[in-house]
């Protein structure tokens, strides 16, 4: 099959490594929470899922409970896994949290939610928007990139999420994104990170993917391998656009995505599908 063959072809996806069952609030992992995601999984054909949810609510995760999950659901792959933050907050407890269960844990996303506001997360819609008024678009973007290396750098993470939530609000900077990421994408790349491909921007007011195509496209030439995401707050939003990411994969010529057990990181194939 030549490539041009391919790329007019999209993909079966079956992998989403960002979900939040708790949602935005401590609830305890029991079977009633965690097994409309198996439902959900199979509605949407999807295999490999790893719960991500945010670690201030770390409190609310048990790993006997997504054991008794994987048993129930034995035709599904159910992946511990948390999100960490920089939370000026809560995020030094949760990373000790990590630090203590890491063996357990079979997956870390590293993101950056706050600015220089620890009362309030720069990607809430719409108040968020506030925190960019008044200020440089470039300096912002510089600010946040270096968050993301800082997080990128402990040494606890697997894979970034969302890698530029900073244009959620549609802000762009007048610098060229390539000077803006570069660093960024060169460290990913010297601690052997992934890079999630998140469907969660088209439900956001820029409405666009995360990250933007020349990001991917920098990614692929650095040979930064990536997940597949919809970063769900609730089962139904598991796969969200997925056939959207599927023909925008095909078209990068995406081929292969990364999957996480005990932090060690496998290659699964896509599955090209007839147009």
């Amino acid at each position: 099959m030549s490539v041009n063959q391919l790329s007019t072809r999209t993909y079966q996806l079956f992998s989403d490594y960002h979900t939040h069952p708790q949602g935005h609030r401590v609830q305890l992992y029991t079977q009633a929470l965690l097994q409309p995601w198996a439902e959900r999984a199979r509605k949407m054909a999807l295999t490999d899922i790893a719960f991500t949810d945010h670690d201030r609510y770390h409190t609310g995760i048990d790993f006997d409970e997504i054991d008794r999950l994987r048993e129930r659901n034995p035709d599904l792959k159910f992946r511990a896994g948390i999100e960490l933050d920089n939370d000026p907050i809560h995020s030094a407890a949760g990373r000790k949290w990590i630090e203590q269960h890491w063996n357990k844990l079979d997956f870390v996303l590293g993101s950056v939610h706050f600015l220089d506001r620890a009362d309030q997360m720069f990607d809430s819609v719409p108040v968020g928007a506030e925190q960019f008024e008044g200020s440089s678009i470039d300096a912002i973007y510089a600010d946040y990139f270096r968050r993301v290396r800082e997080i990128a750098a402990t040494g606890l993470v697997d894979c970034l999420a969302h890698l530029d939530l900073i244009k959620i609000h549609g802000h762009r900077p007048d610098t060229e994104i390539d000077a803006m990421v570069n660093e960024t994408l060169d460290l990913i790349r010297s601690r052997n990170l992934a890079v999630e491909l998140s469907t969660a921007g088209w439900r956001k007011p820029v409405n666009e993917l995360y990250p933007a195509d020349r990001i991917v496209e920098l990614c692929l030439e650095k040979r930064i391998p990536f997940t597949t995401a919809s970063d769900a707050h609730s089962h139904a939003q598991l796969g969200d656009h997925f056939p959207r990411l599927a023909e925008k994969m095909s078209i990068f010529g995406i081929r292969e995505v990364c999957v996480f057990e005990k932090h060690k990181r496998k290659i699964g194939g896509v599955c090209a599908t007839s147009p």
